[in-house]
């Protein structure tokens, strides 16, 4: 959720007033970038970057007060939202707190003796975890949010760039409060479910789904991804999968504008693939298609319910309601029914506790025939996309437009 453009007034009494909706759409977690007062000193455009935090225990005046916050956490949960807030561990901004109040040896420094720049992010102060007191302060500001605000978990912002031995310290030390707190990467190194985090980005699939979408590559890139990530990462482990973020957004454009007409069918499989933890960026789940201004204020003008919230709501539903799309231990297995055209066609199935998901997809821009046996799997289905009862046949023989996907849940 990003507050500052979800509402015409960019406050967190305003993004309330979202959430019933988002709940009637069968949300279950809201990640909300960050609420945190911005710094001032390089400050990038008007308002300045969400990721260039002053201070870690306030709330940005600009989205409301602390007591606001309080407010949207607490009408969240009654709804049955857990929240997330973004957490960015690896820098402050120029003008933090930290930089007045803690000692110097906090931060890494020049030979002038002035923070060093992490990135090429002008406005930030990259801050020295070979320094155990940082990882204390951060830790302790952390539990801040967890036990005075309410906060269900965190979104670690490039987690790849700090330490692994402080995800795990915090991860031990915060799970003591909250033995179900939820902890999300924006990275996806394979050491980071040691002991540290839940979930992890997806990334290299993403690009992937970019690449496919323009057809620099074939779905069979997509299909050895998935292949090998299976040998990867634990069996409980969560990949969160999108087509579009706040980054992938305002710097590479819309879903639409990256994918085309294939954004549908991609936004898809992020519901159906394994490991999955489906994103919906602020706009999508409406059908907005506009590049948000990163730094300053272009809020969303006509917040209204379009065809995307119909495809988003059904999408959701069937997650819910079919054991087979469970992600982490005790998830639906999935198996590949081989096709005649693998360049182009994938086609799978999900199958859980007596839940089974048949997916058909032309994940290409081309008419397809689509000519292959189907084997157990045939037999009565409901189309979980029109909720249409239908038959598969033990010999499937038909065309498949471009882009063009089933998806069946099977009647039991």
């Amino acid at each position: 959720m990003n507050v500052r453009q979800l509402t015409t007034e960019g406050t967190f009494q305003a993004a309330a007033g979202r959430l019933d909706f988002l709940r009637g759409m069968g949300f279950d977690v809201i990640w909300i970038m960050p609420h945190y007062p911005i710094g001032e000193e390089r400050r990038k455009g008007a308002l300045g970057s969400y990721y260039s935090i002053r201070d870690y225990r306030a709330v940005n005046p600009e989205l409301g007060t602390m007591a606001d916050f309080d407010a949207f956490v607490a009408r969240a949960h009654r709804l049955g939202f857990r929240v997330l807030i973004d957490w960015v561990a690896n820098h402050t901004a120029r003008d933090a707190r930290w930089i007045g109040e803690a000692p110097a040896d906090w931060y890494e420094r020049d030979g002038a003796g002035e923070p060093l720049v992490p990135c090429g992010w002008e406005d930030t102060a990259k801050l020295n975890y070979a320094n155990r007191a940082v990882w204390q302060g951060q830790i302790e500001a952390m539990r801040f949010w967890l036990e005075e605000h309410g906060v269900d978990g965190f979104r670690c912002d490039m987690a790849m760039l700090v330490p692994i031995e402080f995800w795990q310290e915090a991860a031990r030390q915060l799970r003591r409060i909250r033995p179900d707190l939820f902890l999300l990467a924006e990275a996806e190194e394979r050491n980071l479910f040691d002991g540290a985090f839940d979930a992890s980005y997806a990334w290299r699939l993403h690009h992937l789904m970019n690449d496919v979408a323009r057809q620099r590559c074939r779905v069979d890139r997509i299909r050895e991804y998935l292949h090998a990530e299976q040998a990867e990462y634990p069996a409980w482990a969560l990949r969160l999968m999108f087509t579009s973020n706040h980054d992938e957004n305002s710097w590479n454009g819309t879903a639409r504008t990256r994918m085309g007409d294939a954004a549908e069918i991609m936004a898809a499989l992020t519901f159906l693939l394994p490991r999955s933890l489906p994103l919906v960026y602020t706009g999508q789940e409406i059908g907005y298609d506009h590049s948000f201004a990163f730094f300053d204020r272009d809020p969303i003008p006509d917040y209204r319910p379009g065809a995307a919230t119909e495809f988003y709501r059904r999408l959701i539903a069937l997650r819910h309601r079919a054991p087979a799309l469970r992600s982490g231990d005790g998830g639906g297995s999935f198996v590949e029914i081989r096709n005649n055209a693998e360049d182009c066609l994938l086609t799978f199935v999900r199958e859980c506790a007596g839940s089974r998901v048949v997916a058909l997809l032309n994940v290409s821009p081309y008419t397809v025939q689509a000519d292959f046996d189907t084997g157990i799997y045939a037999g009565g289905y409901r189309d979980a996309m029109t909720g249409a009862r239908t038959t598969l046949p033990s010999h499937l023989d038909e065309w498949m437009p471009g882009w063009s996907f089933r998806i069946l849940e099977h009647e039991l």
